[in-house]
């Protein structure tokens, strides 16, 4: 039997793991184990040598940077989120400014930041989407409206750097250091914001201030804005340390800079919490992003089996040969489908590969990688996982149809992709921003 009807045969059979445990056990990170495991068994029954335990038990350690990067920053932002600083400053914010385009953008940017450090849209919504919800439906928009507001901005947020899991799972796959994504990320995000603010924000009316100031929180009198910026200046310290006194200070690296900053967070914060508060906070985070971690390792195993067994060259090969007007017209139906199904797991078996394509025809391969990173997003609102879609109809309360939901972010998800798809069409025209 030749080596590519076996490796067929192993696609095949982790297929049909997967659809069958998705279809059975109704969870992602299961899964993707489940079919890693599938393809090192099916390898040792076509004569593979390697070990089942070595092949699985490396595949947790493959991605255990970026879970580490992934715990850190959540636990900084929980912390932050704690101490007030995010209420104070939206209750300023909706006394400070009448205009309701300046309080959605101030909103937009808000739901931004935690996902931005964590690389999960869903952090951004745990942490502020009802508070975002009750300001955005306040300036008008409808229950619709502002979970689509509230998605949009959580998938940005989730593509925006310093943490962009799928962008790193692809340079990891494809050995690209992760190092000059951030203006490439950040030139796309900003326009789609801009848009989807002013798509979903036409028209509607803002409440009156005090409307408004009575269905936020109450902000901690002590909150000064000393305590409010310092973690974010001791954050953004650290990041430009790093990147411009590398050779004078010792290597940091990002997972210690979300520590140090959390102990920053702890320092300012007025509400005087004891060390069983604290280790609450953080067993409260480990509980809400357990299932994200779980996807992450599980990714890893997946991909170290498929590298293992040949699938994940035969998948390479093939988008290899394919044309490449094909995966120009298919790349946005075919990316956010494989997210819905596979979470970070649709960067490895179908970011990585079209990697490898794309810089054998002379394009920048970290501009394709941007570009895939912008598309996958838009399927965290397809099933079966629709796992930060379903958060954002949950957070806002919005009780109609899914679907009518999955119309409401169409366009701007459609804005999204489209601007992803010239960046892939033309890759190099984008390398001033590297």
């Amino acid at each position: 039997m030749s080596i590519y009807v076996s490796t067929s045969i192993i696609l095949v059979a982790m297929v049909a793991a997967f659809v069958l445990s998705s279809i059975f056990l109704k969870s992602p990170d299961i899964s993707l184990a489940i079919t890693a495991a599938v393809a090192v068994l099916f390898g040792v029954g076509f004569g593979w040598t390697d070990s089942f335990s070595r092949v699985m038990v490396e595949g947790l350690f493959v991605n255990l940077d970026t879970v580490l990067l992934f715990i850190t920053a959540s636990i900084f932002v929980s912390i932050y989120s704690e101490t007030g600083a995010i209420n104070s400053v939206t209750r300023k914010l909706v006394s400070r400014f009448q205009n309701k385009w300046i309080l959605l953008a101030f909103m937009g940017a808000f739901m931004l930041i935690p996902g931005a450090l964590t690389g999960a849209g869903s952090i951004s919504i745990f942490v502020l989407g009802a508070m975002v919800a009750t300001v955005v439906g306040a300036m008008g928009l409808s229950k619709k409206k502002t979970a689509a507001f509230v998605f949009m901005f959580a998938i940005l947020s989730a593509a925006a750097p310093p943490v962009n899991l799928w962008a790193m799972m692809i340079a990891s796959g494809s050995d690209i250091p992760y190092v000059g994504f951030d203006l490439p990320l950040m030139f796309p995000i900003v326009i789609v914001s801009i848009f989807t603010i002013i798509f979903l924000g036409w028209g509607s009316k803002r409440k009156s201030k005090e409307e408004v100031l009575a269905s936020l929180p109450e902000a901690d009198e002590h909150m000064s804005w000393w305590r409010i910026l310092t973690p974010l200046v001791v954050l953004i310290a650290l990041f430009l340390a790093s990147n411009y006194m590398a050779h004078v200070i010792p290597v940091l690296g990002l997972p210690l800079m979300f520590v140090l900053s959390a102990i920053a967070a702890v320092i300012c914060n007025p509400k005087k919490l004891s060390i069983k508060e604290y280790g609450k906070i953080i067993n409260n985070t480990f509980e809400q992003i357990f299932p994200l971690i779980a996807t992450v390792l599980s990714v890893g195993m997946l991909q170290n089996a498929m590298s293992a067994s040949g699938v994940k060259g035969l998948i390479g090969i093939t988008f290899i040969t394919l044309p490449v007007i094909w995966i120009y017209i298919t790349v946005l139906f075919v990316a956010p489908f494989l997210q819905g199904a596979l979470n970070y797991g649709s960067a490895v078996v179908f970011g990585a590969p079209l990697i490898f394509l794309f810089n054998s025809m002379g394009f920048d391969p970290k501009i394709v990688a941007v570009a895939l990173s912008l598309i996958f997003p838009i399927g965290d609102c397809l099933p079966p996982s629709r796992i930060t879609g379903r958060l954002a109809v949950e957070a806002v309360g919005y009780e109609g149809k899914y679907t009518s939901f999955l119309l409401a972010v169409l366009v701007p998800c459609l804005v999204l992709g489209l601007i992803a798809l010239a960046m892939m069409i033309w890759p190099n025209s984008f390398t001033f921003l590297i």
